[in-house]
């Protein structure tokens, strides 16, 4: 199994090797995708692309949410969402959570301000194999609390 990681809207695969490189240290086959940035449907089409069914599909932010589009429509290991953002529009982000038919993690920060933990609570049983794991102090930003995040999912995605 491997895991192939999106970045955020802002992001690059640069940003993202210090996730790979911590997930790699802990057991995880781990590589940094690029996802065009723009409509959220394009970058969800590189994970279908690029992913096999025994892959994990993740991302930070608008790269978790790139992930879990493609994760409703395709059928992989498992989909990991760092920071998922719902940017004021929880139903209409998360709408096609229930498709995903396998394990979702979620690990959002408790002072994200694009996705209010409250929210993250309210609408992650919509994910019929769901998890949360939410980091007290942390905000949106993949580096906020970087080392418990990766040792949640590696924890998470070793247990499958």
């Amino acid at each position: 199994m491997r895991l192939l990681l999106a970045p955020g809207a802002s992001g690059s695969i640069d940003s993202l090797a210090g996730a790979v490189a911590g997930l790699r240290r802990r057991g995880v086959e781990a590589e940094a995708i690029a996802v065009p940035q723009g409509r959220v449907e394009k970058a969800a089409q590189c994970f279908q692309e690029l992913a096999r069914p025994e892959d994990v599909v993740a991302g930070q932010s608008y790269g978790g949410r790139a992930a879990s589009l493609a994760a409703a429509e395709s059928r992989y290991a498992a989909c990991v969402m760092f920071s998922f953002p719902l940017s004021g529009k929880p139903e209409e982000r998360t709408a096609h959570w229930p498709r995903i038919s396998f394990p979702a993690l979620v690990l959002n920060g408790e002072r994200d301000p694009l996705s209010p933990i409250a929210e993250i609570r309210r609408l992650v049983p919509l994910l019929p194999q769901g998890r949360l794991i939410s980091f007290p102090g942390a905000g949106h930003g993949l580096g906020n609390a970087l080392e418990a995040k990766l040792d949640a999912a590696a924890e998470f995605l070793l247990s499958l």
